[in-house]
């Protein structure tokens, strides 16, 4: 039986694009915090930020020995551009939806989800990319 880690990421700019952060939690499967972080991006969008986030998750998630990752994002858009339901049009989201695709491949299963903002942990990881920004701007 492999190692299944639940991910919740989030990012998000102030102004679109905006200096911008990521905060992402994984969890194990009884919801323990296995690790956190959170990062400032610079100016990009906030679509942008949210890709960072993920990919960010994934590699921690790949550190962790995880075979399987449950992927939590409050962003419609990017979950759905992920599982192939929307083009990816934007050059520059391209780039990182490939990232997340070449991740993808350290896994055995991803899985992709949207949930809503009122989940706690996206509130915790949203709490989070506000922090940043608030240190940063």
């Amino acid at each position: 039986m492999g190692k299944r880690l639940i991910i919740f990421s989030d990012g998000g700019s102030r102004g679109n694009p905006g200096p911008a952060a990521f905060a992402f939690l994984i969890l194990s499967e009884e919801e323990r915090v296995l690790r956190s972080d959170r990062g400032f991006l610079g100016e990009c969008t906030n679509n942008q930020a949210e890709y960072h986030a993920l990919i960010s998750a994934l590699r921690a998630a790949a550190e962790l020995g995880a075979n399987e990752a449950t992927c939590n994002l409050d962003s419609e858009l990017v979950v759905k551009q992920l599982k192939g339901e929307y083009a990816v049009k934007n050059s520059d989201l391209r780039q990182l939806w490939r990232k997340v695709q070449e991740l993808k491949t350290r896994f055995e299963v991803v899985k992709f989800l949207n949930v809503p903002r009122t989940n706690g942990f996206i509130q915790r990881a949203d709490e989070l990319v506000n922090q940043t920004l608030d240190e940063r701007t």
